[in-house]
């Protein structure tokens, strides 16, 4: 009792901000994992943990020695498996430091102006049954990406996408990259998603759509050859049967929210240099 006296008395504000620090960082892990295929893989290795903690309590010296061994051997086996999840986590934090990321350059009037010309496209696409598959790259550069495709870098129009993804035209099968308010590249090949739980009905073109955003933040306009559906893809879900204005609605606050975020972080990093002096508007 005199012990637990002594722990509160001397529990200051710093041990409570490190607690909360430490409390919030598992939780983003948790968080993190639970959104990703990584779920079952981490209860594995929470039954591990527990089993030797449970061999450890029982005296079990063999089936403790085999765990320790294990774990051991692990914690290699695990920046393997969980490779993709720890590069798309380090991205995540990546996003969300200061520091802003280099991007194409668009006010809010370009941004509506391009997300207008979006969904008039995909529009036109699902009347006529054209697939196409259309990538806004926001804070992760898709630069690796774009070099897989035509290097284009021309001004995104209704008329230019339905040239590229008309059926027989040499780019139609692959994907374009939009950078702020230009069409980077065409005829670009992206990474198709590992998730094994989604529905069979998916081709490829909606599995490279979730593969991409799976990898970066970027979001992925998809209309499906066969049916006309348009899909829109963001960290790794996919949202189907959208609505022309529900479309707007979701990209405007997507790829909108990007930039207001790019001009926040822009503007702290700036204010940090001037100290006192950044209470000034500007």
């Amino acid at each position: 009792m005199d012990y637990f006296k002594a722990l509160v008395g001397s529990f200051g504000l710093t041990d409570a901000l490190d607690v909360a620090i430490v409390a919030f960082v598992i939780y983003q892990i948790l968080r993190f994992v639970r959104q990703t295929r990584a779920e079952q893989l981490a209860k594995g290795i929470l039954f591990i943990l527990l089993a030797k903690v449970a061999a450890e309590w029982a005296q079990l010296y063999t089936i403790n020695w085999i765990l320790s061994y294990v774990i051991n051997m692990g914690v290699i086996a695990v920046v393997i498996i969980f490779q993709p999840e720890l590069r798309r986590g380090l991205e995540y934090i990546g996003r969300n430091k200061f520091l802003p990321q280099k991007q194409g350059k668009i006010d809010k009037s370009g941004i509506r102006a391009l997300i207008s010309t979006l969904v008039e496209t995909a529009d036109q696409f699902s009347k006529e049954r054209v697939g196409a598959l259309m990538i806004l790259e926001r804070q992760t550069s898709l630069n690796d990406i774009a070099e897989s495709g035509t290097y284009l870098n021309a001004d995104v129009s209704k008329e230019l996408l339905g040239n590229i993804f008309y059926e027989g035209a040499p780019l139609h099968d692959g994907a374009v990259i939009i950078r702020g308010g230009h069409l980077l590249s065409a005829g670009c090949v992206l990474p198709l998603t590992q998730n094994k739980n989604l529905s069979k009905d998916l081709g490829t073109r909606h599995r490279a759509g979730i593969g991409v955003t799976e990898v970066s933040d970027a979001i992925a306009l998809i209309v499906s050859e066969e049916t006309g559906i348009i899909s829109i893809a963001v960290d790794g879900r996919l949202s189907r049967f959208l609505e022309l204005k529900s479309m707007e609605k979701t990209l405007t606050k997507l790829y909108l929210s990007t930039h207001e975020q790019e001009n926040r972080n822009w503007k702290e990093l700036f204010r940090s240099f001037l100290g006192k002096g950044g209470d000034n508007e500007f």
